[in-house]
């Protein structure tokens, strides 16, 4: 069932990250379904549900850096797949494939559409936690042998650049001190958790770093909507007239002998169509409303006006990167341009904009292709100077104003 042959552990192991940090996500039809797993993995893992793979892409790319996408071929496993594997932007994303039941077909045809694995949606063959530590593992050993060839290349930080990011960041971390104390008081009074949220990215020489954020969701999202679940869908009724599961299949006028519709068979069992129907606009009003716990109230304002980017000053202070550079990757992304030349644009610094932003607005392009971005940052990496920086920073300012992110 698992695809690819794992590392023997060594010393490093113990500097990866468990499986507990993994975001995962899960794409699925079946909303119960997924209340299931959530009920079983949710202590180890971060879970977003999705039941469109459209909205699970937009996440991704937007704010949910998942680490790994579970999905049940009955939610479209399948075009999800061929999408991410097609798509350059989700890189080596691991990728997991849910079906009702193993067949020698089912396994062939993950193996040759490029899955990570293959599990049923019981998880009753193999071990998902060992197999999410095993990508985690998979990652970092792919970050030892990058950095090893990047060694080769003159990748250290000029004093004059490194100034630069220190007196320019140093002087807006002061200035903006009371926009980053009052977004983090308005963050600890909208909800529990960090103030900071933090996602792996590869930067300079591939080193593996935490890129920071205000936290713009809540941290019991996935608890919560658990307990709202049960409460909508399956606690409807008064306690005191608990009914069995076969009633609660049955409309009044069926129970009392009528028959208000024709009755349908649903996984075995049969239920009046009145009844069938309720539940699934119940489930539909339900999952229209899940959404909105997610973003917290400030998260929503913190995402349109782009302040929850600030703590990326804090990134560059400490010199995990520089104000203009290479754009840092997500380890997915980074891990599919070790293979080839593409390696040496991590020979430069990672930054906060960058030569392909400017160079992006100057064309008028919606969009970059693969190699057109790999090229850039490699010519950035080769042939940066105080005046190529200069004539990016002063090109990033009217950028800002246009809709598009840089």
């Amino acid at each position: 069932m698992e695809f690819n042959h794992q590392p023997a552990l060594t010393s490093d192991d113990k500097k990866i990250p468990p499986s507990a940090l993994y975001r995962v996500a899960y794409l699925s039809k079946d909303f119960e379904q997924y209340l299931w797993f959530s009920a079983n993995y949710g202590s180890h893992l971060q879970i977003e549900y999705f039941e469109e793979k459209e909205n699970l892409l937009t996440a991704i790319q937007e704010y949910f850096p998942a680490d790994v996408i579970i999905a049940h071929v009955k939610g479209g496993a399948w075009p999800l797949l061929d999408q991410v594997r097609s798509n350059p932007a989700f890189g080596n994303l691991p990728f997991v494939v849910l079906v009702d039941r193993l067949t020698p077909a089912l396994i062939k045809n993950a193996k040759e559409k490029k899955a990570d694995d293959i599990f049923p949606a019981d998880f009753s063959e193999g071990d998902l936690l060992t197999r999410l530590h095993y990508f985690t593992k998979r990652q970092w050993y792919v970050a030892r042998i990058a950095s090893e060839k990047i060694k080769k290349e003159k990748n250290e930080t000029p004093l004059w650049k490194r100034l630069i990011d220190v007196a320019s960041t140093g002087l807006a971390v002061l200035l903006l001190s009371p926009v980053f104390l009052l977004v983090a008081i308005a963050i600890r009074l909208d909800s529990k958790g960090p103030v900071f949220y933090r996602s792996k990215r590869v930067g300079s020489g591939y080193k593996i770093f935490d890129l920071y954020k205000f936290r713009t969701m809540r941290t019991d999202a996935d608890q919560m909507i658990r307990k709202m679940a049960a409460l909508n869908m399956y606690n409807t009724k008064p306690t005191e007239n608990i009914e069995s599961p076969e009633e609660t299949n049955f409309c009044e006028v069926c129970r009392n002998g009528g028959s208000c519709n024709r009755r349908l068979f649903l996984d075995g069992k049969e239920i009046c169509e009145k009844v069938f129907q309720e539940q699934k606009e119940q489930k539909a009003a339900f999952m229209k409303f899940q959404n909105d716990p997610r973003i917290t109230r400030i998260g929503k304002f913190l995402r349109n006006s782009s302040l929850d980017e600030l703590p990326q000053l804090i990134n560059i202070l400490k010199g995990d990167m520089s104000l203009v550079g290479n754009r840092p990757l997500p380890l997915y992304e980074a891990e599919k341009m070790t293979t080839d030349h593409k390696i040496l644009r991590f020979a430069g610094p990672a930054g906060l904009t960058g030569l392909w932003q400017v160079t992006k607005r100057g064309k008028g392009k919606a969009d970059m292709s693969e190699e057109e971005r790999a090229e850039l940052d490699i010519t950035y990496a080769k042939n940066f100077s105080f005046k190529m920086d200069m004539m990016i920073i002063l090109k990033t300012f009217p950028a800002l104003l246009q809709s598009e992110n840089v």
